[in-house]
């Protein structure tokens, strides 16, 4: 698995390869003066003792401020190269991953949570890019500074380098050991926040049936209860997590200590071991102990940056819908035929079954009966959101699944129940499906869907900004701009699935009329549950458990004294 994931990972640090090896390299040229600096120092020191030694001095302090600038300079850059990884991996992905689900299939993206989505294309993403190509960099500059130090200990003095070696490796091990029994810690605090985050954006969603029905003390008591097990999980994961930096910072003095020590008995005993040895040793010992502490934290992050580009390579690789090309097919004549279609959202449970179905162009045909019969999955069938488990739909005798998605969908105009408004002006959203439409054409649409004069009267008309999901509408307002957008684009085929459902009376006659102009010489298939309003249909069919069990128009039904006409009768109950 870590393969496949460490190679999806480089498919996408590819695009910004120069500033990957640019980062490598100037990590190398960091850590090489960070080392250097050490030992120019040592020089300097011993030039004290030496007779003339001044010229040796001026030496070391004109080296060190070439040297101390210019690796500042390559830490800079280091950084910004980065950075610039770092986001353009963001980006692609995001960016992929958009595009995937344009061409997942709906069924997986109906099984998938939106927080879980939303999840994995933000917080996954940020989290492999940070904790990856961060972590990696400091995992490349500690593991070089570590034997870069080493060497040049073995170098000065191999029992100095040797006590090292010794010593420091136990820094490594307590923080491993703290970081892996905090880990539980910190996930029960990821675990509650989230339990937080949920019981917040529920209660905020839910605002005005939670005060209806006077649950404001309960619900303050619960999220009390969630906010003080998040506070005890919270201070127990920061306190035991922050005994790392302590624990090693101990280790360390105690290995800098020694070599403080063993160093200078070596100094006094030893004439070649000079004063300005000690003094790069001593130095060599905190840098080589300092990136334990560091790569035991990077770990952690590399291992959770592995675990996201796991989750989104999985995601990535999830099978597309077969789509086969675009060949800009004349406009449908609106003829749609079901032969022997069987449809379940699951294969061992069958939701329709073998439904026959044949209806001539610019026929209204209304499917009516009672909740989860199939109705909006014989919709969804339609719209080949779903394909059928078995059997086949015919647009004008052609087969749906052998035309591309575009060439079928251009052909219908759908208005359903649930409402989509985006961030935009009026005019936007009523020309979601036709971008180029003039405002005369804009305001015509509206005024047949009877939107127009409740637009009038925004603030700014047609130009009248609307947040997200239309908050600043009512759910009626929302639902005659979704209606009016459909009038617009004129399709072949028209779906209006409950599309008249949170639109009072007065305004759905006004609306129907509106339909019926629009519905003339065009295929139309309407949802409803007020059946007064498919009275006029040429064809109405009655669904019960996934069949058509009844199919005629409405007077022929009604003599038949059947399911249909209980329906029908139960309206006025």
């Amino acid at each position: 698995m870590k393969s496949k994931t460490l190679g999806f990972i480089f498919k996408y640090i590819k695009g910004s390869l120069f500033f990957a090896i640019l980062s490598i390299i100037l990590s190398a040229a960091y850590v090489a003066g960070a080392l250097y600096i050490p030992y120019v120092i040592g020089k300097g020191v011993d030039a004290l003792f030496m007779e003339g030694g001044d010229e040796i001095m001026l030496r070391s302090l004109i080296l060190l401020l070439i040297i101390i600038p210019l690796t500042a300079i390559c830490q800079y850059i280091m950084s910004l190269c980065n950075n610039r990884v770092s986001i353009k991996v963001v980006e692609r992905i995001r960016k992929d991953a958009i595009i995937k689900i344009q061409k997942l299939p709906i069924s997986f993206l109906d099984s998938k949570g939106k927080g879980e989505l939303l999840s994995l294309i933000i917080a996954d993403t940020d989290a492999m890019s940070d904790g990856l190509l961060m972590g990696f960099n400091q995992f490349f500059v500690g593991i070089t500074t570590i034997l870069g130090t080493l060497c040049l200990l073995v170098m000065i003095d191999y029992r100095i380098a040797l006590l090292v070696l010794l010593i420091t490796p136990l820094s490594l091990f307590i923080s491993a050991y703290i970081s892996k029994k905090t880990y539980v810690l910190f996930d029960n605090q990821s675990r509650i926040r989230g339990e937080q985050t949920g019981f917040i954006n529920e209660m905020v969603t839910n605002v005005k049936t939670v005060r209806a029905f006077g649950h404001e003390d309960e619900n303050t008591d619960k999220f009390g209860e969630i906010n003080e097990r998040l506070v005890d999980a919270s201070t127990k994961a920061v306190f035991f997590s922050s005994l790392v930096n302590p624990s090693t910072r101990f280790v360390n003095a105690i290995c800098y200590a020694l070599v403080a020590v063993v160093g200078s008995m070596i100094c006094m005993k030893e004439e070649a071991f000079t004063v300005g040895l000690l003094t790069v040793s001593l130095s060599y010992a905190n840098q080589y102990a300092k990136p334990f502490n560091e790569i035991t934290g990077v770990i952690t992050e590399l291992q959770n940056a592995l675990a996201c580009a796991e989750r989104i390579r999985l995601f990535l690789i999830e099978e597309e819908m077969v789509m086969p090309e675009s060949k800009d097919l004349e406009p449908s004549k609106g003829a749609i035929t079901l032969k022997d279609v069987s449809f379940g959202y699951s294969k061992d449970k069958v939701l329709i079954s073998n439904l026959n179905l044949d209806v001539k162009p610019g026929l209204k045909v209304a499917i009516v009966g009672p909740t989860g019969c199939g109705k909006t999955t014989l919709i969804n069938l339609l719209m080949r959101f779903y394909d059928p488990l078995s059997g086949h739909i015919y647009l004008d005798g052609k087969d749906t699944t052998e035309l591309s998605y575009k060439d079928l969908r251009d052909n219908f105009g759908m208005v359903l129940q649930e409402t989509y408004i985006r961030k935009g002006t009026v005019a936007d959203n009523i020309k979601i499906g036709k971008p180029d439409a003039s405002m005369d054409e804009i305001i015509e649409a509206a005024k047949k869907a009877h939107a127009h004069s409740f637009i009038k009267r925004l603030p700014k008309g047609y130009d009248t900004m609307l947040s997200e999901d239309g908050g600043n509408l009512s759910t009626g307002q929302k639902q005659l701009i979704c209606i009016a957008r459909v009038m617009l684009i004129d399709p072949s085929i028209l779906i209006l699935d409950e599309a008249t459902s949170n639109i009072d009376t007065r305004t759905e006659i006004r609306v129907q009329k509106g339909f019926g102009e629009l519905m003339k010489n065009r295929t139309s298939f309407i949802v409803a549950h007020r059946l007064f309003t498919i009275k006029n249909s040429d064809i109405i069919l009655v669904m019960k458990d996934g069949n058509v069990i009844e199919q005629g128009s409405h007077d022929e039904l009604m003599a038949k004294n059947g399911f249909y006409t209980e329906l029908y009768n139960s309206q006025f109950t």
